[in-house]
């Protein structure tokens, strides 16, 4: 087993990670030479660490910290897929896993990186084997998808024990057949790509049937007048 990752221990342990009761991003607190946050999110922020090249650190707020087991062991069932990361192990606080480079979905559109057709297909993929182990591939979105030399890397796995399906990545697939040739190389602006996301996330909230049709009109309407 891999245990580079312990060179980390002692930096970790001056990093602060809290978060609230509101569902907001996490709040850091704390300094150590060497550590970088890459990440965050609203139970955890993710971190690399200089002298331990390779490898990511997941730092829980106390609130979520009895979601490190869980993780862990949707970890452990999907050993040997090439389509997540691997999970070296974990702290009291804190998961270990592989540092995975590239920029994310949301990151290409941002810079104008083309998305080739390959990553699509690379995550339906990820996704029948996580079904496969009996695991459920939820909260796969423009943040969680890692571009990697024309092929996909799916991350944060925190929600694969969860039930339902939240739709957000069949939407994603529609909207790549539909019309992201009209955008494919053109770097959007961060304005843009949030009113798209704070419509989807407004009509989610209102568990509205959400009509694939109507939304795509309204971000076609606004692709159309941003690309005048």
């Amino acid at each position: 087993m891999n245990t580079e990752w312990k060179a980390a221990k002692e930096a970790l342990r001056r990093i602060g990670v809290n978060g609230s009761e509101d569902n907001e991003l996490v709040v850091i607190s704390g300094y150590a030479d060497g550590v970088r946050c890459i990440g965050i999110g609203t139970d955890a922020a993710v971190f690399t660490y200089d002298q331990a090249p390779g490898f990511a650190y997941k730092i829980f707020a106390p609130q979520a910290i009895s979601k490190i087991p869980v993780e862990v062991s949707v970890y452990d069932k999907l050993q040997g897929s090439p389509y997540f990361p691997i999970c070296y192990g974990h702290g009291a606080n804190y998961l270990v896993m592989s540092y995975e480079a590239g920029p994310t979905l949301q990151d290409c559109l941002l810079q104008g990186i083309e998305v080739p057709e390959q990553v699509i297909l690379d995550v339906e993929t990820a996704r029948e084997y996580v079904r496969s182990v009996g695991l459920n591939p939820r909260d796969i979105h423009l943040k969680n998808v890692i571009v990697q030399d024309g092929h996909a890397k799916v991350i944060d796995v925190s929600e694969y024990v969860q039930e339902g399906d939240d739709k957000r990545w069949d939407h994603l697939v529609w909207a790549y057949y539909q019309f992201y040739d009209r955008i494919a190389g053109k770097s959007i602006p961060s304005w843009v790509l949030d009113t798209i996301k704070n419509w989807y996330s407004r009509i989610d909230r209102m568990n509205n049937n959400l009509s694939l049709e109507d939304f795509a009109k309204r971000v076609g309407d606004l692709f159309s007048k941003y690309m005048k």
